[in-house]
C-alpha cells in the first residue's frame, strides 16, 4: 500500500536531504526535497503527496509555522524533525497536529518504520468495510465516513483530521459510554507503534475536542474521568 507514496522532506541541509531521500528511495518511496517553506509550497503545488517530514529548524519559516499553517487547510501526515529532543518541542508539534516527531540524530529504519505506521493508518482504504464493519458512523449531528476517513458537520461541511485524530475518533465512536484509559486508547490507536510519551493521548484528546466539541473547555462529548481516562458520551449510530 505504501510502496508508491509521496513523500515530501523539507530540510535545509544538503548532507541531510540527500542521505535521507536516498535511503527513502531505496524503500520504495517516490521522493521530493524542499530546502525551506517556499519550495515546500512549490512542491505541494504541483504534486500530490502522501506525507511531509518537516525539519523544525528551518531558514525563514519554521517547521513548526509551516505545521501550523498547513494544518489550516490540509491532512497530509507530518512527522516533525528537530535537534531538540524537550518534551516541550514533542507537545508544541502535536498540539499544532505533526502525526509523529523524531529528534536529531535518528535511525534511517526507523524513519521508514514511522512512515509506513502512519501510512497504514492514514491513506484511503476502500468504500467497502471488512469484517463486518459499519462504513458510516453518526453522533450528535455528526457523519465520520470510515471508507473516505472523512468527518462532516451537520451541514455537510468537512473538519480535516489527521490520522491520529481519526483513529481516536473511531476508538471513542466503537466504544461509546465506556471509560478507555490511556493505554487503551494507545492500543485502540495503535499508537504503540511509535512510541509515544506519556502526554500524547492527552494532546490528541485536547486537538480532538476543539474539532467537534460547542465549547471545548467545557466538553460535552468527550469527558475526563478523574483517575480513569476518558468516556465518550454520545449515542452512536452505525449505517
Amino acid at each position: 500500500m505504501d510502496l508508491a507514496a509521496h513523500i515530501l522532506f523539507v530540510e535545509d541541509d544538503p548532507d541531510i536531504r540527500s542521505m535521507v531521500a536516498d535511503f527513502l528511495r531505496s524503500n520504495g518511496f517516490r521522493v521530493s526535497t524542499a530546502r525551506d517553506g517556499r519550495e515546500m509550497d512549490r512542491a505541494l503545488a504541483v504534486s500530490r503527496i502522501d506525507l511531509l517530514i518537516l525539519d523544525v529548524m528551518l531558514p525563514g519559516e519554521d517547521g513548526l509555522s509551516l505545521c501550523r499553517r498547513l494544518r489550516a487547510g490540509s491532512d497530509v501526515p507530518i512527522i516533525m524533525l528537530t535537534a531538540r529532543g524537550s518534551e516541550i518541542e514533542r507537545v508544541v508539534g502535536l498540539e499544532i497536529g505533526a502525526d509523529d516527531y523524531l529528534t536529531k540524530p535518528f535511525s534511517t529504519p526507523e524513519l521508514v518504520a514511522r512512515i509506513k505506521a502512519i501510512l497504514r493508518r492514514t491513506q484511503a482504504l476502500p468504500s467497502a468495510s471488512p469484517s463486518g464493519r459499519p462504513s458510516l458512523l453518526r453522533f450528535a449531528g455528526w457523519l465520520l465516513n470510515l471508507g473516505s476517513r472523512r468527518l462532516l458537520a451537520a451541514d455537510g461541511t468537512r473538519v480535516p483530521l489527521t490520522g491520529a485524530e481519526f483513529e481516536l475518533l473511531v476508538a471513542f465512536c466503537e466504544h461509546p459510554n465506556r471509560i478507555l484509559t490511556r493505554d487503551q486508547l494507545l492500543d485502540l490507536t495503535r499508537g504503540r507503534a511509535q512510541a509515544p510519551f506519556d502526554r500524547s493521548i492527552d494532546i490528541q484528546v485536547s486537538r480532538l475536542r476543539r474539532k467537534i466539541e460547542d465549547n471545548p473547555r467545557d466538553p460535552a462529548l468527550i469527558q475526563t474521568v478523574r483517575a480513569g481516562g476518558y468516556i465518550f458520551t454520545s449515542e452512536v449510530r452505525s449505517e
